[in-house]
């Protein structure tokens, strides 16, 4: 039977994690996100209270004050939340301009932040009960990434991997999603690869709705990697389509508030 707590994850997508051509692509890719700090905080969503709730939940045995390292943390969405729930944390990022923005919400209290790639942090060893990455696993090299995650989490540690992906199984989303080029779409037997030395605990997927301006849902699409890195002529009419699409097709007025679907998978490990 159904544990009504945890239902399970509808299909979503053919692939099985991520794919990139080659690595010079993926490498293009990923720097794509360079000086993109500004819109990138302003429009990528957040985290569901539920996922962080389950992230504490599996530190409900650990000493505090509780420590986390967020990884590839960009321009702070997570790091921030981690910080309003009392961890002490350090924001790593690989773009200094992307830190410089999850630097300017510095009113909610102190972030530490390195420039550094999620494989060579440089951090103390054992410095975290708590290891998280957001949108980013798939951009590392997850063996060395792995290897520097077990050196950073203290006894009984956790690593948090999470992704928030538009809820494609509602069709108007997944029409959506197909004119955006949103690539970061899992099936529903996704599991991302790690070494071997971290084991799988738990997994979770939780539903919700961001509410956003259609303008900002079009502006969206300028925060994915491959509409960035697209020719202009291509990138103005991935933009043209989705103000077609929200207006004229969907018939949605200019400015109106759309709640936005989106699906949060969450997979937590501890070292084995």
């Amino acid at each position: 039977m159904t544990d009504p707590r945890h239902p399970p994850i509808p299909p979503i997508s053919s692939r099985d994690e991520p794919r990139f051509r080659d690595g010079a692509r993926k490498q293009t890719l990923a720097g794509a996100f360079q000086g993109q700090g500004a819109d990138y905080d302003r429009l990528r969503p957040g985290y569901p209270p539920a996922a962080l709730e389950a992230m504490l939940a599996a530190l409900a045995d650990a000493p505090e004050p509780l420590r986390a390292v967020d990884l590839g943390a960009g321009t702070g969405k997570l790091s921030w939340a981690l910080v309003e729930r009392g961890f002490e944390v350090t924001a790593v990022d690989t773009s200094a301009e992307m830190l410089e923005t999850a630097r300017r919400r510095g009113a909610l209290g102190a972030l530490a932040t390195r420039v550094a790639p999620a494989e060579a942090t440089g951090l103390p060893a054992a410095s975290a009960e708590l290891v998280t990455v957001a949108q980013a696993w798939h951009w590392f090299d997850a063996e060395a990434a792995s290897a520097e995650v077990l050196r950073l989490l203290a006894p009984g540690g956790v690593l948090a991997l999470v992704w928030n992906m538009l809820d494609v199984t509602i069709p108007w989303v997944h029409r959506l999603s197909r004119i955006m080029h949103a690539g970061d779409i899992h099936r529903e037997d996704f599991a991302p690869t790690v070494g071997d030395g971290l084991e799988l605990i738990d997994r979770r997927a939780f539903t919700w709705e961001d509410p956003m301006p259609t303008q900002d849902v079009i502006d969206l699409a300028r925060t994915r990697s491959y509409v960035i890195t697209a020719p202009e002529e291509r990138r103005q009419k991935v933009l043209a389509n989705l103000d077609w699409y929200l207006h004229d097709h969907l018939g949605h007025a200019r400015g109106a508030r759309v709640g936005v679907p989106y699906r949060t998978d969450l997979f937590l490990y501890r070292a084995r």
